[in-house]
C-alpha cells in the first residue's frame, strides 16, 4: 500500500523508542560468545511475489544445522533489516544454535510494517504476502526444518509478528512480540498505517472476539495453533500497556485455553511472567510484564528467554554452510601497521538523538582487547550503550571491549564491535585506539 506519514511528534516519538530498543536489545549479546566467522548478512534480490517492494536479507551461519530452523527478525519502525541486524542478538545466537535468520526490510517513507490493510491482513498482498515469499525462497534454498519456523519482532515488528502468525498460522510453530498490539488491532480502512485508537490500548474486546479474528483469515484450518511469547512495559507511551492483555486475550483464546495462567512467576526483578495452558518452557501462550518500563524493553537476558520458548537453545555442531559469503568482518582492511584503530559510524538518527556502530581494525598484529577515546565536538553525550564498558567525563569518552569481543585478527576489521545511543547532533569524532 502507499504509506501515509505519521505526525511528526508521533513519528519522533516512535524513532526515538525504536532505537533505544537497538541500544537494549544489544545488550543481550555480551552473554553470547562470539566465534571467528565468514558468515555475512547477504541481500537476496528476486525470491518471488513481492508486491510492496520489500527487501529481503539473509543470514546463514557457518555451523549451519541440517535442516535448519529459521527465525524470521522484524525490524521497528524507522529501522530496516541491516538495523536489526547489527542492533540484535539474533545473527549470534544464529552462530551459536545453526539456525537461519531472515531480514525483511521496509522500503516506504515511514519504514513502519503494514499491520493496516486488508491486504496484509488477509495475506492477499502487501507486506505478509512479501514475507511469506522471503520464507518459502529460504525453506526451498536451505531444506529449512517446517516445523520449526519462528517469528520475533520489536514494535512495529512486533505488531508484524502478530500479523504473520494470523494469517499463516500452519507456518508457525511460535513467535515472540516485544511491545506489540494483537492481530487485526491496527486495521483501518481509510489507508492510514496508524491507528491511534489501538496503539492507546483503547480497542477492548472479549477473547472470543479477538480469537475470532484469527480464526475468520483461516476458516479452514484444523492443525495446531502457533504458540506466543509476549513481552510489553507497563509505562509503554508509544503502543500502550492495554495491549499486552489484548494480546494475552487473543492467543489463549486461539490456543483454547483460559485467561487464568498455569503458572505465575518472577524470573528477575520487574519481571513478572505468566504462562497459560501448560507449565513448561514452551506452554501455549506466555507473557512477561515489566513493571515501570517503557516502549523500551529489551534487555540482558530476554533473547535467551525467547530462544528457551521456541525451542531452539540447544547447540549443534559445526558443519559446512551451504552458502559460505565474504564477510567483510573478517577480510583484510590494510588497517594500521601495529597496534589498532577505530571508526564511529553513524546508522540512524531522529529529531532528538542517533544510534552510531563502532568498527575496531588490528593492525600488523593481533590484539586480545582495545580501549578507545575520543573528545566530542560539543553538546554530544552518550545516554546507553552495549558491549562495551563506557566511561564519560566531560566531553572526553573511554570505552573498553566486554572479553568476548576483545580479539581481532591481525589487518582485519571487527564491523559493529560495539554501539551507543547519543544525544546532540550526530558526530564522528577521531579516535584513539590502544590494544590490550
Amino acid at each position: 500500500m502507499s504509506a501515509i506519514s505519521l505526525p511528526r511528534m508521533r513519528r519522533g516519538l516512535i524513532a526515538a523508542a525504536a532505537a533505544a530498543f537497538v541500544a537494549a536489545a544489544a545488550l543481550i549479546a555480551v552473554m553470547i560468545p562470539q566465534p571467528a566467522n565468514a558468515a555475512s548478512l547477504t541481500r537476496i534480490s528476486d525470491f518471488g511475489a513481492n508486491p510492496s517492494n520489500l527487501e529481503m536479507y539473509l543470514y546463514v551461519p557457518d555451523n549451519v544445522a541440517p535442516e535448519p530452523a529459521m527465525v524470521l527478525g522484524i525490524h521497528w519502525c524507522t529501522g530496516s533489516a541491516n538495523d536489526f541486524y547489527n542492533g540484535t542478538e539474533w545473527a549470534r545466537l544464529a552462530d551459536q544454535y545453526g539456525f537461519i535468520v531472515v531480514y525483511p526490510s521496509v522500503t516506504r517513507s515511514s519504514k513502519c510494517w503494514d499491520v493496516a490493510s486488508a491486504a496484509s491482513l488477509s495475506g492477499t498482498g502487501s507486506d505478509s504476502l512479501g514475507i511469506k515469499s522471503m520464507m518459502d525462497w529460504t525453506i526451498a534454498e536451505y531444506d529449512v526444518d517446517t516445523d520449526r519456523i519462528f517469528s520475533t519482532g520489536i514494535s512495529s515488528g512486533a505488531m508484524m509478528t502478530n500479523v504473520m502468525l494470523g494469517v499463516y498460522p500452519e507456518v508457525f510453530e511460535a513467535g515472540a512480540a516485544f511491545s506489540g498490539v494483537p492481530y487485526t488491532c491496527f486495521r483501518t480502512t481509510n489507508g492510514s498505517e496508524w491507528n491511534s485508537e489501538c496503539s492507546q490500548g483503547q480497542i477492548n474486546r472479549t477473547p472470543q472476539q479477538w480469537g475470532d479474528e484469527v480464526r475468520a483469515t483461516n476458516p479452514g484450518y484444523s492443525g495446531p495453533w502457533p504458540r506466543v511469547q509476549i513481552w510489553h512495559g507497563t509505562d509503554d507511551d508509544v503502543l500502550f500497556y492495554q495491549n499486552f492483555q489484548e494480546q494475552i486475550d487473543q492467543w489463549t483464546n486461539v490456543n483454547g485455553t483460559d485467561q487464568t495462567p498455569e503458572l505465575s512467576d518472577t524470573p528477575q526483578a520487574n519481571w513478572n511472567r505468566t504462562r497459560y495452558g501448560g507449565t513448561g518452557a514452551q506452554a501455549p501462550v506466555e507473557a512477561i510484564s515489566l513493571q515501570g518500563v517503557g516502549h523500551n524493553l529489551m534487555a540482558n537476558g530476554m533473547a535467551a528467554k525467547a530462544l528457551e520458548f521456541f525451542g531452539l537453545d540447544e547447540s549443534v555442531e559445526p558443519t559446512s554452510p551451504t552458502v559460505s559469503p565474504t564477510d567483510p568482518a573478517t577480510t583484510p582492511t590494510g588497517g594500521p601497521t601495529g597496534g589498532c584503530s577505530a571508526a564511529i559510524k553513524v546508522v540512524s538518527t531522529w529529531n532528538s538523538g542517533w544510534q552510531a556502530n563502532v568498527d575496531v581494525t588490528a593492525g600488523s598484529a593481533a590484539i586480545s582487547g582495545w580501549k578507545l577515546t575520543w573528545t566530542w565536538p560539543s553538546g554530544q553525550t552518550i545516554s546507553s550503550s552495549w558491549n562495551a564498558g563506557v566511561t564519560s567525563s566531560g566531553t572526553s569518552v573511554t570505552a573498553e571491549d566486554v572479553g568476548w569481543n576483545g580479539s581481532v585478527a591481525a589487518g582485519q576489521t571487527r564491523t559493529s564491535t560495539w554501539g551507543f545511543i547519543g544525544t546532540g547532533t550526530a558526530a564522528t569524532p577521531a579516535v584513539t585506539c590502544t590494544p590490550a
